[in-house]
């Protein structure tokens, strides 16, 4: 009851500690002599002077102690051990609360030889022969001992000395030096122990029968009155024969072990008995566990079945990866009678772990529409694991810090003594994703990583946590477009859904950047996202409308900012009168644009012509071809009235080698005949036209493209460029400042050297005063360049075709 239990079990104490009471609390665990002292106690000191302490059931400690432990009391069959615990919440162990424990257990009779296999130490105790006393013999010196054997005391009976059995050597060690170097001596009124841990020098492991026993091969010395008596301390210990196998473990131990039946004759068992945690099990409590006992003739067996009561799980990690290991601390006792020792008792105490087995953890995700909560649960856990943080968006937080992140953590126990742990978030919790499904439907996302520890052994294993829940939330962006005199507009109220979609025109991204260089209109405040185009633009298309209309129309498309899919299609479509293409100055030029047309794709805008077809467009996009013109010119029709005069002309589309146009634009301008404007007028001697000569910064470009058509240059990383001989390379120099309409880029010298510098000899000429050399037996050919989405002027650029050679000097190649 309260803190701490105890239990009896033959030669054997065991305390158990209260998991409950003391739970995350740090330990101190001393051990109290009979004069009050109290020794803290280590690895070191339990295993020399019989304790150990163990952690049992996951987080229960274990306290057991030998009956002949360096501070037990034994008087008349009792053995009494008292310990102190002292329990502080801080490492430093401050304001420690300290808890007594004193207990008494009977046990007799003793065995001749008792012997004790326990998880940190062996120990041998044998009883004491004292021969008769020597009839009228006086002993004159009583200092005469330490004449003969200074090592020896002056006492009537004291243990004086342990010798070491190996193979190679003997090795004699006094008492006080065999306790330096770990062992455990110590003699009582009848008996003389011997306590050695797995670990010490002298500690041998030995095969035999298929087994392995950890064996200290021993004699002890001491002295009564003028008798030196040797007492054979012997002591072996099996360290394997556990295996694992259909889920069941078995654990065999041999009858006969060499150390400890060194000259015996004659052999009969006496008593084998087996249990659980110190507990001896009836054959009934035995079956009613599915546990097998067998004596056999050469070894005694039992078998467990993984799992069964009397053992426990423990939480495991392995490679960072969440495991489960079973646990069960078997005991065997083991009684048998011989020619030498009469009557011997072997304890074997036996901490059996299976092996590694990896767990699934179960992750159930349990929406909470109405108040739009994530509630999901992680679990089950055993008692030994505990979460300390989560990751969320890559920073860990505390448990106790999750609530500021909108994340509410409770732990759920069952009868079992398992636990899960259930997480709590707002569906709009930042660190929830939110991602458009379909239709009305947005996906909400939770990905967090939950790191445990386990105790006491304090490995750390992660479980990533990824719930997902489909809401019927969405509101889609909506648009509604209309036309002004020369533009489109289109303007989108966005939805709950639209943050990261990006607006496309087909698949050209139309950033601001973008639009400006089109002369579009591209803003958005939040809520809007409104677009303006005129109505003259490279991504409006047009189609005949009646016989006196055209249909212009704008396609604007939002795509997934991530994965680019396409999200929402919206279009703004009005009718224009033809009469918009058109503009008749009063000087008489005439400024028309045609179109090209929806269906009318392998149009070449810079084919089209004028009736003459010399007079050809001066400005040309990809859908566009603009003419200007006199109406005295390219063939120009006039008719009069008495109000009006008439011009009439044609834009045609003629295929090669045809002579009937494939596309027809007829256009009028009428001037009224009878018009009186006052034109003022000022008479001003002209200078004759000049260029001056003048300084500024130009910025050029040279690349080569890897086709004539000119769309992909060669990058950087694929430099140097390999070519055969008379392969065509094409190149291309740009005007890159300043963007003026005005400024024509004109070659004048080209050359080729054999090394990256320009100065270097030999030097090829490739253009000479803006040609091509004439020597050449490939010419250097030029190529028109017109105007594309990429080229917004067209003077700014030329374009030429060089055919690859190399420099040869005599027949031999010139390199570098």
């Amino acid at each position: 009851t309260g803190p701490m239990s105890l239990e009896c079990s033959g030669n054997l104490l065991r305390i158990t500690l209260s998991a409950e009471y003391f739970e995350d609390k740090y330990l101190s665990v001393f051990v109290v002599d009979q004069s009050g002292t109290a020794w803290e106690l280590d690895e070191a000191m339990a295993a020399q002077c019989g304790y150990t302490v163990t952690y049992t059931t996951w987080s229960s400690i274990e306290f057991r102690a030998s009956a002949l432990s360096c501070h037990s009391h034994l008087e008349k069959g009792v053995f009494t051990v008292t310990i102190q615990i002292k329990a502080s919440h801080t490492p430093d162990m401050s304001n420690a609360t300290t808890h007594l424990k004193s207990a008494s257990c009977h046990y007799g009779p003793w065995s001749p030889r008792e012997l004790i296999c326990e998880s940190n130490y062996m120990e041998v105790s044998v009883r004491r022969e004292v021969p008769q006393t020597i009839k009228d013999f006086v002993q004159d010196e009583p200092e005469d001992w330490t004449l003969v054997f200074p090592q020896a005391k002056a006492e009537e009976a004291s243990l004086w000395q342990i010798v070491f059995h190996q193979p190679e050597e003997k090795r004699a060690l006094l008492v006080s030096n065999a306790w330096s170097a770990g062992y455990g001596l110590n003699t009582t009124d009848s008996r003389v122990v011997l306590r050695v841990p797995y670990t010490a020098a002298q500690v041998q492991l030995v095969e035999d029968q298929g087994f392995t026993f950890s064996v200290l091969r021993s004699s002890a010395f001491y002295k009564y009155q003028w008798v030196i008596l040797v007492l054979d301390t012997a002591v072996a210990c099996p360290v394997d024969g556990v295996n694992y196998k259909n889920k069941t473990i078995t654990w065999t131990v041999p009858k006969y072990i060499p150390p400890l039946s060194a000259g015996v004759t004659s052999y009969k068992d006496v008593l084998v008995e087996a249990g659980v945690d110190l507990r001896k099990l009836s054959a009934k409590e035995m079956a009613s566990r599915k546990y097998v006992l067998l004596n056999e003739l050469k070894a005694i067996t039992m078998k467990i079945p993984i799992g069964a009561e009397g053992g426990y799980y423990k939480t495991s990690v392995n490679n960072g990866q969440l495991g489960l290991k079973y646990t069960i601390n078997l005991f065997l006792e083991h009684q048998w009678e011989d020619n030498k020792w009469r009557l011997t008792k072997h304890t074997i105490i036996k901490e059996i772990e299976t092996p590694f087995e990896q767990a699934e953890v179960a992750i159930t995700n349990n929406l909470n529409l109405s108040a739009r909560l994530m509630n999901i649960t992680v679990g089950t856990f055993l008692p030994d694991a505990e979460l300390v943080n989560l990751t969320i968006e890559g920073v860990a937080v505390a448990v106790a810090e999750a609530v500021q992140h909108g994340y509410l953590i409770h732990r759920t126990r069952y009868a079992n003594g398992s636990k899960a742990y259930v997480i709590e978030v707002p569906l709009d919790a930042p660190s929830v994703k939110k991602e458009y499904l379909r239709e009305d439907m947005r996906a909400y996302t939770l990905n967090v990583t939950l790191t445990f520890i386990t105790y006491p052994s304090s490995e750390t294993f992660v479980i990533p946590v990824i719930a997902l829940s489909a809401v019927k939330d969405a509101v889609l962006p909506n648009a509604r477009g209309f036309c002004d005199g020369r533009n489109l507009h289109l303007i989108i109220t966005h939805g709950n859904v639209d943050q990261n979609w990006l607006p496309f025109i087909s698949d050209w991204h139309l950033t601001q950047e973008a639009a400006q260089k089109y002369n579009y209109i591209l803003r958005d405040n939040g809520t809007h996202l409104a677009i303006s185009v005129p109505f003259l633009s490279p991504h409006v298309s047009y189609e005949g409308f009646h016989t006196s209309a055209i249909k212009a129309s704008f396609y604007l498309t939002l795509k997934d900012g991530i994965t680019l899919a396409q999200r929402r299609d919206f279009s703004v479509s009005c009718v224009f009168s033809p009469s918009e293409l058109i503009q008749c100055l009063p000087n008489g030029t005439v400024i028309i644009t045609a179109i090209k047309l929806v269906g009318g794709e392998d149009l070449d805008t810079a084919l089209l012509v004028l009736r003459d077809r010399q007079c050809k467009p001066s400005l040309v996009t990809e859908k566009t071809a603009t003419f200007r013109f006199n109406v005295n010119t390219c063939g120009t029709s006039r008719k009069f009235n008495s109000t009006t005069m008439t011009y009439e002309n044609e834009v045609l589309y003629f295929r090669p080698g045809s002579d009937t146009p494939i596309y027809q634009l007829r256009f009028l301008c009428s001037y009224a005949v009878k018009q009186t404007d006052d034109v003022p007028y000022e008479s001003k001697k002209n200078p004759p036209p000049s260029i001056k000569p003048g300084l500024g910064c130009l910025a050029l470009s040279l690349k080569l493209f890897k086709e004539k058509s000119y769309s992909e240059p060669y990058q950087e990383s694929e430099y140097p460029v390999v070519k055969y001989l008379r392969e065509a390379l094409y190149f291309e120099v740009e005007l890159l400042r300043p963007k003026d309409a005005r400024l024509d880029l004109n070659l004048d010298d080209c050359w080729a050297t054999n090394s990256q510098s320009q100065d270097s000899l030999p030097q090829w000429h490739i253009l000479t005063h803006g040609c091509e050399k004439n020597k050449d037996s490939y010419r250097t050919v030029f190529h028109k360049v017109n105007y594309s989405l990429r080229v917004k002027f067209p003077q700014h650029l030329k374009r030429f075709e060089v055919r690859m050679f190399t420099f040869v000097q005599d027949t031999s190649l010139l390199q570098e």
